[in-house]
This record gives C-alpha cells, structure tokens and sequence, in this order.
C-alpha cells in the first residue's frame, strides 16, 4: 500500500512550565538539559530521523531560547569557540549540525487552551500533507525511532496513527488517554474509540496513546468544526476530532512503540528519572553514576 511521503511535522512548545518554577521563569522547560542537550533537540533528533523535513515550532513570546537553539552560532560564541583552535572544532561541527537538521519554521501560538490549538496555529503550514504532532517535553528513546515505527505503519496501513506504550501500573489508565478496538497484530490496534483516563476497570485495552500523532490533514477541517462551536472557557482538545473521524469511518490506529523506553520529562519526578537514565547510559559518566547510586543506596 503506498501513501504520501511524510515530511512535516508540529511540535507543540507553548507550555509555561509552571511545574518548575522558578526555574522555568527565564527558560523554557523544553530547554531543561538532559546531560547535554535540550530535551526538545531529543524530540528533533527523532523526527530527523525518520526523514521529516520541515519541523514547525508552536511556542509562545517566552521562547526564544528555542529558537536561537536551532539557529546557526551567534559571532561571540562563534569568536570565541575559534579562539580555543583546533580542539574547539568539534563543538562548531555540532552548532551548524543542529541548525542544519532540518528546515525549521516558528509560530506563535493564538487561541483557547488546548491542545488542538498547536495544530490549528500551524494549519498554514501544514497544508494538505499528512504530518507528525507531538510535544517538546516528551518522547521515546527507541530503535528504530518512535517516528520511524509510525510512519511504518502508515505505509502499511494508512489513516492515522497513534504512538502507544503499554500500561505498566494501574494509576497509568487515570492519567493517559486509552485506545480500543480489534486488534490487527501484536501491538496494533483498528482503534473505534479513545477513552480518556477511563480507570482500570473501564479501560478498553493497555495501549495507552502518549508522545505524539500522525495525522491525516482532513483533521484540520474537524477540528474547525469543533472550534466553531466551542464554548467559552472549554478547553480547546484534539481528542474530539479524533474520535468523529473515526465515527465517520476514518482509519486510526494505535500503535505500540516496541523496543523503546517513554520519557515524560513535564514534571519533577520523571524529569529526574529521565536524567537520571541518560547518564547511567552515557559513555563518559555511566559508571561513575552507576557506581555513585551504589554508594548513597548503601547509605540509606
């Protein structure tokens, strides 16, 4: 079955961060480092990947560290990386290299609260091309890549597709939205509904819809048919014009991410965990950090 190429996709990083102030009044929390890098160039990476292209940012006036991110080096750092010689090279390799990812493209998000609104913000761009949506503060460590895998599926299946990991606890059916219908093959789902946070015991399945989408672009005629009857103070969600274009037929399928680890970075707890697995599995400070939560275990 042969589908459309996809190459574009909406991140959405218009968040205030408010779960870490006040760390987050000044930085943006998709610029919280993850050893070395930015957990919103993890989210990049991803994408990059598995071939997008063109990556639009929705984010808001408080962002602007994101953007200079994934812009070329500005001179004074430029001037003084080229000061140190030759060893400091290597550092301007990676400057240029992040910029040159892909082409990248910002948008100020407008609209109610929701997360509808990202897309809605970005819908000039996005055209009529199926594309990837999906959130600056988490993401899969997989292989292939979680992008990778859903595109995958697409070509195979069409429709849409939902990036799923499999519930682990049972507070998880409280916090995630949950995909069910007839299973196709291990880790796929024909999903006819998307309940969201049903309880365990009102759970369709344990397939829980995380991290990102990838979208027909028939959804933005939906969504408008929501916006235009939305009542004041309704938060603005996507997950309605999900579930009406499965109503009327439309292919979504939940997919569960194999061989990859979720990182949900938006809170402290998970932050930490997220931090605390990139460094044990990070060459150079592995197995000092290994061997230093030995220690303080041992202490308690």
């Amino acid at each position: 079955m042969s589908h459309r190429k996809v190459t574009k996709a909406v991140i959405a990083a218009a968040g205030f961060g408010t779960r870490f102030l006040p760390q987050t009044k000044a930085m943006p929390k998709e610029m919280l480092p993850l050893i070395d890098k930015p957990i919103i160039q993890y989210v990049v990476e991803d994408l990059v990947e598995a071939g997008i292209k063109d990556i639009i940012i929705v984010s808001n006036y408080s962002k602007r560290a994101i953007e200079d991110h994934f812009d070329t080096p500005n001179q004074d750092l430029l001037m003084n990386l080229l000061a140190g010689g030759p060893k400091k090279q290597p550092y301007i390799d990676q400057l240029y290299a992040i910029a040159d990812m892909a082409n990248f493209a910002f948008v100020r998000q407008k609209g109610p609260y929701g997360n509808a609104t990202p897309v809605v913000s970005a819908s000039h761009l996005i055209g009529d091309e199926p594309f990837i949506y999906t959130f600056a503060d988490d993401f899969f460590t997989a292989s292939p890549s979680r992008t990778t895998q859903m595109i995958s599926a697409y070509h195979k299946h069409g429709g849409s597709i939902l990036a799923c990991k499999e519930v682990v606890s049972d507070g998880e059916y409280d916090r995630y939205g949950i995909a069910g219908g007839k299973q196709l093959e291990d880790g796929l789902i024909a999903v006819d509904k998307i309940i969201e946070k049903p309880g365990k015991a009102n759970a369709p399945s344990n397939l829980a819809s995380v991290s990102g989408y990838l979208l027909d672009p028939i959804i933005l005629k939906y969504i408008d048919v929501f916006a235009a009857k939305l009542e004041e103070g309704t938060e603005f969600n996507i997950q309605p014009a999900m579930q009406a274009m499965i109503d009327d037929g439309l292919g979504y399928y939940a997919l569960k991410i194999k061989d990859g680890k979720f990182h949900d970075t938006g809170n402290k707890l998970d932050y930490i965990k997220t931090m605390i697995d990139f460094a044990l599995k990070n060459e150079e400070l592995g197995p000092d950090i290994a061997q230093y939560l030995q220690e303080i275990s041992l202490q308690k």
